[in-house]
């Protein structure tokens, strides 16, 4: 029994959205999926960090989950940034039940417990002093959902996966960040950043967490162990 996580899959099997256009690494990537979710066992979980599927709604992304749900192991789910078919935690959960998706489940709101470690979690937000009214309003609820997700572990080891990356060269996010402190978090995995942006991650230790980039082209489409 392990845990993986592994970000940004933008599965494109109920729509013309594949990310092979975009060459290198992506060349073939529904393949090195495959192949590399397949060596999971049904005992493993692995935390998919957001932007899984390009679906517009979950008819679009049906095929996407439905791959998902054929790769061995529980998955949990973030929201990302291009997740555009995410709806109410309620409707998303009716959905996969009538349709058999019984290894896909949701991080929002919420934490779940891999043994006796707490994962926890949240979309994330970018934030910066020139945003919009309407981009404060959504990290501010952001911020509260972070922080719920961390109060439902309790006194547990912690765990943080989130799609926005907190922390990056030229950019750090501190009120997500002092949510991570003071809440004792152990290591903090994300997603986002892709391609060239790949050189602005930090990863490494800070403050006392661990932080490290998970999205698929920077892992090869190896999903990264973390317990």
């Amino acid at each position: 029994m392990a845990l993986y996580a592994i970000g940004d899959l933008h599965l494109s099997l109920g729509t013309d959205k594949p990310m092979d256009v975009f060459g290198g690494g992506w060349e073939g990537y529904m393949d090195k999926l495959r192949d590399n979710l397949s060596i999971l066992t049904e005992d493993d979980w692995i935390v998919l960090c957001g932007d899984t599927s390009w679906g517009m709604n979950l008819e679009e992304a049906r095929e996407d989950f439905r791959f998902l749900n054929e790769m061995p192991g529980k998955k949990l789910l973030l929201k990302g940034n291009h997740d555009y078919w995410w709806t109410t935690t309620a409707k998303m959960k009716r959905f996969f039940s009538e349709n058999g998706f019984h290894k896909l489940d949701f991080l929002h709101n919420n934490c779940h417990f891999f043994g006796e470690t707490a994962l926890c979690g949240t979309r994330g937000w970018f934030f910066e002093e020139d945003a919009e009214p309407a981009d404060e309003k959504v990290f501010r609820r952001e911020l509260l959902r972070l922080e719920t997700s961390l109060k439902a572990a309790s006194d547990h080891e912690k765990i943080c996966f989130l799609h926005y990356p907190p922390l990056y060269q030229g950019y750090t996010c501190p009120e997500i960040l002092s949510l991570l402190e003071r809440y004792h978090v152990k290591s903090c995995y994300y997603g986002h950043l892709h391609g060239k942006s790949h050189r602005l991650a930090l990863e490494g230790e800070r403050n006392g967490i661990r932080f490290s980039l998970i999205a698929a082209d920077y892992l090869h489409f190896i999903p990264e162990i973390i317990l």
